[in-house]
């Protein structure tokens, strides 16, 4: 049987973390929106990186969606963008950035989505800036590495949200070896899988309980 042999299991396998992949990308956020509220406080976390990641979010939902690529192709993005923002109101309201600025901000990110969304701004802008969401995604994660190691305080970070993020990320490098493997993809997947894993250790490291 070819779910027995070694090739057949490989790609049951794969099949298998690409459920629980999706799966975990549906709570991912969830427990530092948790964090957040429960402490009041946003101390650690990087806004800049969190609105990079949100511009990253966005255009990789918006070009599957505006080339009518399956949903169940890109599901995990309109959930994490979801819980993204959610996620960002908190950040900015206990940091105390909720004013004009940020309201005026938001409209226009409406404004560009909807555009997008219904085809009044052209595609091919879309495609001119899905190259950038990798380096966009990357940097995200430096920035909120770097605001951690620079705060040495990492209380209003999640460890299960940054878990979550390192684990989802590694388990695509072996499904995308096995299915396509596409280089620059791996590329992405790896980058990625590091930098959460940083981010990940470096919070652990800074809840540690001070010695006097």
């Amino acid at each position: 049987m070819a779910f027995l042999d070694e090739r057949g299991f490989l790609y049951v396998l794969a099949d298998l973390l690409s459920i629980v992949t999706i799966a975990s990308c549906l709570i991912s956020k969830v427990p530092q929106i948790r964090t957040v509220q429960q402490l009041q406080s946003a101390k650690g976390l990087s806004v800049n990186g969190l609105l990079m990641e949100l511009c990253s979010y966005t255009v990789t939902m918006l070009y599957n969606y505006t080339n009518g690529y399956a949903f169940l192709s890109y599901l995990e993005y309109p959930i994490l963008l979801a819980q993204e923002y959610v996620l960002v109101y908190y950040v900015l309201r206990y940091e105390s950035l909720l004013g004009q600025r940020a309201y005026m901000w938001s409209g226009i990110y409406v404004a560009v989505f909807l555009g997008f969304a219904t085809a009044i701004i052209p595609s091919s802008v879309l495609m001119m800036l899905v190259p950038f969401t990798t380096p966009v995604g990357a940097t995200s994660k430096v920035m909120q590495l770097i605001a951690i190691l620079r705060s040495k305080d990492s209380q209003s970070v999640s460890l299960l949200t940054w878990g979550i993020s390192a684990f989802t990320n590694s388990t695509r490098i072996y499904t995308i070896m096995l299915d396509s493997g596409d280089k620059m993809l791996l590329a992405n997947f790896g980058i990625s899988t590091f930098l959460s894993s940083a981010v990940l250790l470096a919070a652990w490291y800074y809840k540690k309980p001070k010695k006097d």
